[in-house]
């Protein structure tokens, strides 16, 4: 039987990595299926949003440890935030376990 990685019962979410917010320390579970911040809202943890498809930057957090993946060409970040580790947590797919901090 085939496993659809994007569907909640696949045995591909038997893997999940943790995600610390900087500086308060708050943790959540997220599942590489899915992007970061619809895990964080799922584990009742609220970070900035509004478009929710990597346009609006409004969820733009520093990625402090740890990688990430994008399902999208070019999510929208400058090289230049990309090479200093800006992430946006919206289109975001975590590869590992994760610190981030929100942008200010």
């Amino acid at each position: 039987m085939a496993t659809d990685p994007t569907h909640p019962d696949s045995p591909a979410d038997a893997v999940l990595f943790s995600v610390q917010l900087d500086p308060e320390g708050t943790r959540f579970s997220a599942s590489p299926s899915l992007p970061i911040l619809q895990s964080a809202l799922s584990a009742g943890v609220m970070l900035a949003s509004s478009c929710r498809n990597g346009t609006c930057r409004t969820c733009i957090c520093q990625l402090v440890s740890g990688q990430v993946s994008y399902r999208i060409e070019w999510p929208g970040l400058s090289a230049d935030e990309k090479r200093e580790g800006y992430i946006l947590p919206c289109v975001a797919y975590p590869a590992s376990d994760l610190v981030i901090q929100p942008a200010e």
